[in-house]
């Protein structure tokens, strides 16, 4: 069980790049992100080392927060089921969708001789 949940994290970790690199994502999100990276090499940290004199261990729990609280959106990256926004590439131009179509042969032929 603790196998399956080291890859569930190193999977989310992973899915950060590309959770980042979407423009759909809320900025308050990355923002979240990149406080978590700034927060790994700032001298201070939360559990002071008197207490605890190993000091990666303040930001392994940020980071499992962090891990934890972003869970759902990371999981959309690497379980495949984000979907991509084409609204704002297409946004003014003329798409036709849901048409069905068929090739006819005889009036490819027909166009060939013609030619």
């Amino acid at each position: 069980m603790q196998f399956l949940g080291f890859r569930i994290l190193w999977r989310r970790i992973k899915a950060i790049r590309f959770m980042m690199a979407d423009k759909t994502v809320p900025k308050r999100k990355k923002a979240i992100i990149i406080g978590g990276i700034i927060y790994l090499f700032l001298p201070f940290d939360i559990i002071p080392p008197f207490i605890f004199p190993v000091g990666i261990l303040d930001d392994i729990v940020v980071w499992l927060l962090i891990l934890w609280y972003l869970r759902s959106e990371l999981d959309k990256y690497w379980n495949g089921e984000k979907v991509t926004d084409l609204s704002k590439k297409f946004r003014g131009k003329q798409v036709v969708d849901d048409v069905e179509y068929e090739v006819d042969e005889g009036a490819k032929e027909e166009d060939e001789k013609d030619g």
